[in-house]
């Protein structure tokens, strides 16, 4: 059966435009391709990653959805595309012709596919017109983000009218892990990067939103968090306990952490069952989303089979997971 939504799932477009600014050594990416259904992301003349072709593909794409038994796929930038490190008239131009390519996609299968833009916030004010210009001109439903922005926390009172504007839009936004805070204590491949460092990332990023106040700034605010939350499930309780017995954790959080911890969504990407029931008991049954990471090596390429296998786990439950709660935080029918 085919049915679900996946609300992380990444893309890459066939080609990126040239580079017309006026800097030098501009990290900007292009594709060389291979001719054998997987292209190179070239940065600065290094290969970053290599991709298959259903990064674009959108009719590839669907064949391995039917394989998966997903219904329908959201559909975000690969996160080193975010770019918070152009400068952001470049980032702003490049950007624009991926939420364009990811917005085609979306325009050729819109039964199968919705999108997540992505926004230069390296300069909020330009962030908030280009979410103007993701939610309007391309339809798409929110944008993708990072859990900081060149190393300033994505909780950061900088960042307010950024939040403050997707909250009034209504627009569904994904914070990803990127470039992960300690990723140089890491020892062994660079894979790690995404295997160990992530999850860590991912739930300073979350912390930051709660101890900032953003959260409680903006209760309206329709955001959901990659890898199952990382590892903030695990944080949570610690937050929790600071804040009944640390005055200072008090006064900078109104309401209790978890509070403002269930009133956010998060993926099933925990790779294990046991790990997910503990998500699922967290955060609340109503507050988890299928995802997979697709098209990447790391993906989960069956994630029905995840959530089935979770213990205890119930028919409501699953339909919850699988439809009704993406549907609620992507504000869509």
């Amino acid at each position: 059966m085919i049915h679900g939504i996946d609300v992380h799932t990444h893309f890459i477009p066939e080609q990126f435009p040239a580079y017309i600014g006026k800097g030098k050594d501009i990290p900007w990416p292009s594709m060389n391709h291979e001719g054998c259904g997987h292209a190179h992301v070239m940065i600065q003349g290094k290969n970053y990653r290599t991709v298959p072709s259903t990064s674009w593909a959108g009719d590839q794409r669907i064949v391995e959805m039917d394989q998966m038994g997903i219904g329908r796929q959201v559909v975000s930038p690969m996160p080193e595309l975010l770019s918070y490190w152009l400068p952001a008239d470049d980032a702003t131009v490049l950007l624009r012709h991926i939420n364009d390519q990811i917005a085609a996609l979306c325009n050729d299968h819109t039964q199968r596919f919705s999108g997540l833009g992505a926004v230069p916030l390296q300069d909020v004010d330009k962030a908030v017109r280009e979410l103007e210009h993701i939610m309007t001109a391309q339809r798409l439903l929110g944008a993708e983000i990072a859990t900081h922005v060149n190393g300033v926390s994505i909780g950061d009172a900088r960042f307010e009218p950024f939040f403050a504007a997707a909250e009034a839009m209504g627009a569904a936004i994904f914070m990803h892990g990127l470039r992960p805070a300690g990723k140089e204590r890491l020892v062994g491949p660079a894979a790690l990067e995404q295997v160990v460092g992530f999850p860590g990332d991912v739930a300073l990023g979350i912390a930051s939103l709660i101890t900032g106040g953003m959260l409680a700034r903006h209760p309206k605010l329709r955001i959901g968090f990659s890898h199952g939350g990382g590892a903030f499930s695990i944080v949570l309780p610690r937050l929790e306990h600071g804040w009944k017995n640390s005055p200072p954790i008090r006064d900078a959080i109104p309401e209790s952490p978890t509070v403002y911890a269930k009133r956010c969504y998060y993926d099933t990407l925990v790779y294990n069952p046991q790990t997910l029931r503990y998500v699922i008991d967290t955060f609340g049954a109503d507050r988890i989303m299928i995802g997979t990471d697709y098209p990447f090596q790391i993906a989960d390429r069956d994630p029905h089979g995840s959530v089935q296998t979770v213990p205890g786990i119930d028919e409501k439950t699953l339909r919850m997971i699988r439809d009704e709660n993406p549907r609620r935080y992507l504000g869509i029918a």
